[in-house]
């Protein structure tokens, strides 16, 4: 039996003009001879009546007196709206087709409400389901724990429960469906050349991902990595096979991953730098312990003798300030910040990479604030004012419009 996991998320299902395109996929799948599993996401976003973000509305949001599994109680009915919809749509369409919440597919997850983990597939309901009909439907983003609670996976959760479907079915491929024609080199609303990229590692999608790209969440390429399921990051308009997450030529079963230089530039915005001077009494470890114990996370950070410096979220600047400063801290917080990362499975040991960043943030005045790096990625922090200049610079520089 030859299964693949075709995934479709909210502005994919949002009407029944794109449903539609959507299916168009799915019956193209089972013509070539595939059993088809769909993982769908709540219908639309913000605004729309059953969009994540729309139900969280409806109790208050951030003020909710719900607990986190009550919440969860919630937050699935978007995926299950969607799976039912969409399955509806299927079967008048003469598909033999079959719906299933999270719990129903087998998706076993911790308890961590809101932000569960899958532990987990069971997929002996799934495959009796798939010798009677040619498409299952998954409500995205769910499961069930231990008590048989239901859960949620947090934010990009449908990718991770079409990742852990592929693996636990062992599908030819996972598809993710979204409104853009694959990985891009930059994000095409800043950046006028950037193109799509034919194919990409796990390693540097799942970078991409975790600064900032935001096609796919970076667990599920993290989850189909460890069993190397070949992914697809496809437009739901378009008939193109999009960008290939694979390793190399035996994952894709086509051809090699080509190692380039530089494969893209991501970018966060709405970012706070936050400098504390430190001494002998009010140390460095005292001012982390605090903000870990008030659960505050910290990214970009460089430590030197008499001072810290780390980025924050906009929305955690007032908070992290009260608790430092109540220690009595000398804090220095510079608000309009944005993260600009390059990334590429080809940094690892070429010299002179940083130089050509620099060079090309110098020549548009773009002052760096802060800078890191590791085997594949590169970070600045830049005023987020200079971010436009910044990200087309380096993708000039990087020649990322070219092949």
């Amino acid at each position: 039996m030859k299964i693949i996991v075709q995934k479709f998320g909210g502005t994919s299902v949002q009407n029944k003009e794109t449903r539609e395109m959507a299916f168009q996929h799915i019956k193209r799948a089972v013509s070539d001879g595939y059993k088809v599993v769909v993982v769908v996401s709540a219908i639309g976003r913000i605004g729309d009546p059953y969009a994540t973000d729309t139900l969280l509305e409806l109790i208050g949001a951030k003020k909710t007196k719900l607990s986190n599994r009550e919440q969860d109680m919630l937050l699935s009915v978007g995926e299950t709206i969607s799976c039912a919809v969409f399955t509806n749509m299927l079967k008048e369409a003469g598909v033999q087709a079959e719906g299933f919440s999270g719990g129903q597919a087998g998706i076993h997850t911790t308890s961590d409400h809101l932000n569960a983990k899958i532990l987990e597939v069971n997929t002996e309901r799934m495959m009796l389901s798939l010798e009677q009909h040619d498409v299952l439907v998954v409500a995205g983003f769910q499961g069930i724990d231990e008590q048989n609670d239901v859960t949620t996976l947090g934010r990009g959760g449908s990718d991770t429960s079409a990742a852990a479907l592929g693996v636990a079915l062992n599908a030819d491929y996972v598809d993710i469906f979204t409104d853009v024609d694959g990985m891009m080199t930059a994000d095409p609303r800043i950046v006028s050349n950037a193109r799509s990229l034919r194919q990409v590692s796990y390693s540097e999608v799942s970078n991409m991902a975790y600064q900032g790209a935001k096609v796919i969440h970076p667990r599920a390429v993290e989850i189909a990595m460890t069993a190397k399921i070949p992914m697809r990051i496809r437009s739901t308009y378009l008939d193109g096979e999009g960008t290939l997450v694979a390793a190399s030529l035996n994952d894709a079963g086509h051809f090699d991953i080509k190692e380039r230089l530089v494969t893209g530039i991501a970018h966060v915005t709405d970012l706070v730098q936050v400098s504390v001077q430190t001494d002998e009494q009010k140390t460095q470890e005292l001012a982390f312990r605090l903000l870990a114990d008030a659960g505050i996370s910290l990214d970009f950070i460089n430590i030197s003798a008499d001072h810290i410096v780390f980025t924050i979220p906009e929305e955690k600047k007032d908070i992290v300030e009260k608790l430092l400063k109540a220690q009595d801290f000398k804090v220095m917080s510079k608000m309009e910040c944005a993260k600009v990362s390059i990334v590429g499975a080809g940094i690892t040991g070429v010299p002179g990479v940083t130089a050509k960043i620099v060079r090309a943030l110098s020549k548009k005045n773009i002052q760096i604030l802060q800078s890191a790096d590791s085997h594949t990625t590169i970070w600045v922090l830049v005023s987020e004012a200079d971010l436009i200049e910044a990200v087309n610079a380096l993708h000039d520089t990087f020649c990322l419009d070219f092949e």
